[in-house]
């Protein structure tokens, strides 16, 4: 599985928790205990706005997508099959198909809420070169010396959970920060595949968790992600609203980006108040979009990062909320591809744009309102239930 979007760029504007802190008697705040669930409401086609919505075509392209990792499964298996079978169907077919094979649920929040955030993402695309320049930064490999361990195998109930460490005599000590990684205070035993030539664009393609680097020939290389240094991720957006620097409503990639060339001085104190860093490997440059978590290209417009615990990857997703540039409705059939260490709720989604800056422009300011439907296989059993 591609973790490639553990980093993406909700991040950096918000910190979503699954507990809320609740205050005490004597006004402190503690921590709550019951953690926040999803309620799958059943609803009929026409209830969800503007059925079935706009480009089908790429939809349904992202569909057989997920077909190719789905099809393997046997709840999914019929759709997946009835879906190859179909040949260049009309926007017609393609409605009349889900609605014969799936059933629309509403996902709410176990707090009553229908509604959620509903942020953007993009492939990167930087310039750089093979060798290092004034002013470049490294784009790294995994390390040899990172450790990973997996939890699963010593605690069945931590399945899926791991950490990230180095070895410093006997001792498995945190692997090394941002911080310590930038100022090349430990010498970090990975490959450096490429060097961007703004340590800004490295910072946002560690975000993206793929993207292309234009080199001075005009040749591309693709990276994508490979492993992060096992450190959470802190949101630098957070750190310049919560320094007032900037409100939260200005904070955009584009606004952090801004700031950062107005204040050279202070742009690693910025970087470096997240810990986690992002190693990549070498993809092929062939026209298809960044690989997401379901290990399948992602579809510009079309494919979305979700919170797996509630909406089940791979699954098919229609998405109601508005555009970022213009603020019209954005009614979406979308493929759950993709999963997100930023992307944490029931109704919770990240849009992919696509690539390049067009693409980023549109992801960097997305901080919209939405809901949810799931459209689940007929017959087959919701996430969660018996």
């Amino acid at each position: 599985m591609r973790l490639a979007s553990l980093l993406l760029l909700p991040a950096l504007l918000t910190g979503c928790s699954l507990f809320a802190p609740a205050p005490d008697k004597s006004g402190s705040t503690t921590q709550t205990t019951a953690p926040v669930t999803a309620v799958y409401r059943a609803t009929e086609w026409q209830n969800l706005p503007a059925w079935p919505g706009e480009q089908l075509q790429a939809s349904w392209s992202a569909w057989l997508k997920s077909c190719e990792k789905l099809a393997r499964r046997a709840d999914w298996q019929t759709p997946c099959a009835n879906a190859a079978a179909l040949t260049n169907p009309d926007d017609a077919a393609i409605q009349t198909f889900f609605e014969t094979h799936f059933s629309p649920w509403q996902i709410e929040s176990s707090t009553g809420s229908k509604t959620g955030l509903v942020t953007g993402y993009y492939e990167a695309l930087l310039t750089g070169s093979l060798t290092p320049k004034p002013g470049s930064v490294p784009l790294y490999g995994v390390p040899e010396d990172m450790l990973t361990l997996e939890l699963g195998s010593v605690y069945p109930e931590l399945k899926g959970k791991r950490l990230r460490g180095r070895l410093e005599g006997k001792k498995v000590l945190p692997y090394w920060s941002r911080a310590d990684i930038e100022q090349g205070t430990p010498p970090v035993k990975g490959e450096v595949l490429a060097w961007a030539d703004d340590a800004v664009d490295a910072f946002f393609l560690q975000i993206q968790g793929s993207g292309r680097v234009q080199m001075e020939d005009g040749s591309l290389l693709r990276l994508g992600y490979a492993d992060q240094n096992g450190h959470p991720y802190r949101s630098i957006g957070k750190w310049l609203v919560d320094n007032g620097e900037m409100t939260l409503d200005q904070a955009s990639m584009q606004s952090i980006r801004a700031w950062g060339q107005a204040n050279p001085q202070r742009l690693n104190e910025m970087l470096n108040t997240n810990p986690s860093y992002v190693f990549f490997r070498i993809l092929p440059n062939n026209a298809d979009g960044a690989i997401g978590a379901l290990n399948v290209p992602l579809t510009d417009a079309a494919s979305i990062a979700i919170d797996p615990k509630f909406t089940p990857l791979g699954s098919p997703v229609y998405l109601a909320t508005t555009r970022p540039d213009t603020g019209a409705a954005m009614n979406r059939l979308v493929q759950a591809q993709d999963t997100g260490g930023a992307i944490r709720g029931p109704v919770r989604a990240d849009f992919f744009w696509g690539f390049g800056k067009d693409a980023g422009a549109l992801a960097g300011n997305m901080k919209q309102r939405g809901e949810m439907w799931l459209l689940w296989p007929k017959g087959v059993a919701l996430p969660g239930t018996p």
